[in-house]
């Protein structure tokens, strides 16, 4: 059979179709009113879809440039900070602070599991300028409990910065309810455009940390964007293409909710959660492991491979026979896990087809399943979803 080419990866994600249009269609000049219209508009709509009254500031870059800027413009050297780490990315928190002079403390949980927040009640210290985590661990499947470790901070001096590059679109957050006072996306995830743009929703209590801040900054200074994108423009020369491929993906999601932008993000994070519970009943159907028991979210599922297989080798069968591409397991867990996503521009079908495959790889690989039971199972926690909405309306 033909092979279609398929991301099932948590990032870079499917790119949505209009989204890469407008992309190819965008030869503006970024010093223009024609421009300055369109990033005005855009700020403006990362507002809604992050869920915030916050500013929104974007830069040209990874999100962890926009995890950078989190360490830089709110820390000085020799600050003690805490930060949570389960996985890749909370090591990399740990990495950016200690580049940036701070006295790093961790609270620490094994791959695949997550910390509580009554451990981050008996570590935090007044003393403790910011509290750094992930919504999602992206490395292991891991979902934090950021309203729970926002609800610990509340009175408190410490700051609370969360990456939710591949959070946002999955996870329901209350941004400005919670507390939380920089949160953290990235563009090749649920906005379904490629990689090369972050943005961030800064609290009030935030900006005015930068001010008695010491760290050096100069690209990733948040206070200049903020300031440029008052005038719908960014500090330095911006992605014209991806800012237009960020406009196109945030009207597909407006339209998806009806006309309402807060109502897509709704059904965009609705729908993760309905294929990343689909993906978790057909693992346990095919007698597969889930790497994360306790906390999944719904970015991805990340799958322990049956006993013997490297999941190397999954990932390859699933490249070169059906032409998709899932994850493997980062640095050390290599071998050990296999990750498919549900961000951004996925639905009912490509869960199916991610499964289906999943069998098919599995048996041809010489595993005992039963073809079919995944599918099965997916579809049955499908059908009582769909039951629940049609209550709810």
């Amino acid at each position: 059979m033909i092979r279609k080419g398929r991301l099932f990866t948590p990032g870079p994600t499917q790119l949505l179709p209009t989204a890469q249009l407008a992309m190819a269609a965008a030869t503006m000049h970024h010093r223009t009113a024609e421009f300055r219209a369109l990033y005005t508009r855009v700020l403006a709509d990362l507002k809604t879809f992050v869920g915030t009254k916050n500013d929104v500031v974007m830069f040209t870059a990874s999100g962890t440039g926009a995890m950078e800027s989190a360490v830089s413009n709110l820390t000085s050297p020799g600050d003690k900070v805490l930060v949570v780490t389960a996985g890749k990315f909370g090591e990399r928190w740990e990495g950016l602070a200690k580049a940036y002079g701070c006295e790093v403390e961790s609270i620490r949980a094994a791959y695949g599991h997550t910390v509580t927040p009554q451990q981050v009640r008996e570590k935090l210290k007044p003393e403790h300028r910011v509290l750094y985590m992930q919504g999602t661990e992206s490395s292991t499947g891991v979902r934090h409990d950021v309203e729970g470790m926002a609800r610990v901070l509340r009175g408190s001096h410490t700051l609370l910065v969360v990456d939710a590059i591949t959070g946002l679109g999955t996870t329901h957050f209350d941004v400005d309810g919670w507390g939380i006072d920089v949160i953290i996306g990235g563009s090749q995830k649920s906005v379904m455009i490629p990689p090369g743009l972050a943005y961030s929703a800064v609290s009030d209590h935030a900006w005015q940390r930068m001010e008695t801040a010491k760290n050096p900054r100069y690209y990733f200074d948040l206070r200049k964007e903020r300031k440029n994108g008052a005038k719908g423009e960014s500090a330095y020369t911006p992605s014209t293409a991806l800012v237009a491929a960020l406009a196109a993906a945030l009207d597909y999601v407006r339209e998806q909710g009806g006309g309402d932008l807060a109502d897509g993000r709704e059904l965009l994070i609705n729908n993760a959660e309905t294929a990343a519970a689909m993906t978790r009943a057909a693992a346990k159907a095919l007698g597969l492991k889930l790497f994360s028991v306790d906390s999944p979210g719904a970015a991805l599922t990340a799958i322990a491979p049956p006993a013997g297989v490297d999941s190397s080798d999954i990932v390859k069968a699933f490249r070169n026979h059906f032409g998709a591409v899932i994850a493997n397991g980062q640095g050390e867990m290599k071998g050990q896990l296999f990750r498919i996503a549900h961000l951004g521009y996925y639905d009912y079908l490509d869960t199916i087809a991610a499964i289906g495959a999943l069998e098919q790889v599995l048996a041809e690989m010489g595993q005992r399943v039963e073809l079919g039971a995944g599918l099965k199972a997916a579809q049955e926690v499908y059908a009582q979803s769909s039951e629940q909405v049609a209550v709810a309306r």
